[in-house]
């Protein structure tokens, strides 16, 4: 355990720091004087640690993923968003352990961070198509279950599930797909915050998220560059 705990500290720039604790405590601030709910407080909070985590490539970044998923996936379920519950609850918390073992094996022992890496065109082909068709036929189903926003909620969950996979392997066109994924996440929380829901927490969170995935997509790019 101090050695996971010394690995998880390692490495780690100025900016980087001041990027994690200034949106934990932006978002955290913000959400307290909009009167959210602690469970979308603290969603939020360990959901936007999870992300800089992940673009850090610290394996940290599950264990505070998993409680993001277990909190987030309640207030998605009270929102009537169920693609986006299950998603995270039936998706999400297991592929936290997955993620955790896999990292584990691929850790760069001079960085401690995990390896960085593309993939190939073909590789990115497939996962288009399976994206589309999956996007679909997931819209067309929450449709008949009264879904709020059925294919928008089906393309982030779809492209979410999508988007994990790569993340585990350690793609960094995870990003790219990650970005999109928050576009429409903002939109749709948005929506749900001008309907009149108190999800303020969540809504800022997917604009952290969004924020963040740019930023890990240049990084990611650049490491793999200079790695070659």
């Amino acid at each position: 355990m101090k050695e996971i705990i010394k690995n998880e500290l390692a490495g780690w720039k100025k900016l980087e720091i001041l990027w994690l604790f200034s949106a934990s405590i932006i978002i955290a601030g913000l959400s307290i004087y909009w009167k959210d709910s602690i469970m979308g407080i603290i969603s939020a909070t360990t959901g936007v640690a999870c992300v800089v985590l992940t673009g850090k490539g610290k394996l940290s970044a599950y264990l505070f993923g998993l409680i993001n998923c277990v909190l987030y996936a309640i207030i998605s379920y009270k929102a009537k968003l169920y693609g986006e519950t299950m998603l995270n609850a039936l998706y999400y918390v297991p592929m936290q352990f997955v993620g955790f073992y896999v990292w584990k094996k691929n850790m760069n022992s001079e960085t401690h961070e995990v390896k960085k890496k593309h993939m190939s065109n073909k590789e990115r082909l497939i996962y288009l198509m399976v994206m589309i068709i999956l996007t679909v036929t997931y819209g067309l189903i929450l449709k008949q279950l009264g879904d709020a926003m059925p294919f928008i909620d089906s393309f982030t969950t779809v492209t979410s599930v999508i988007a994990m996979i790569i993340s585990v392997k350690m793609f960094s066109e995870q990003w790219w797909l990650w970005t999109f994924v928050d576009i429409f996440s903002v939109y749709m929380w948005w929506c749900n915050f001008r309907a009149g829901s108190d999800n303020i927490a969540t809504l800022l969170m997917w604009a952290v998220y969004l924020g963040n995935a740019i930023i890990m997509c240049i990084k990611w790019e650049k490491e793999i560059k200079k790695n070659k």
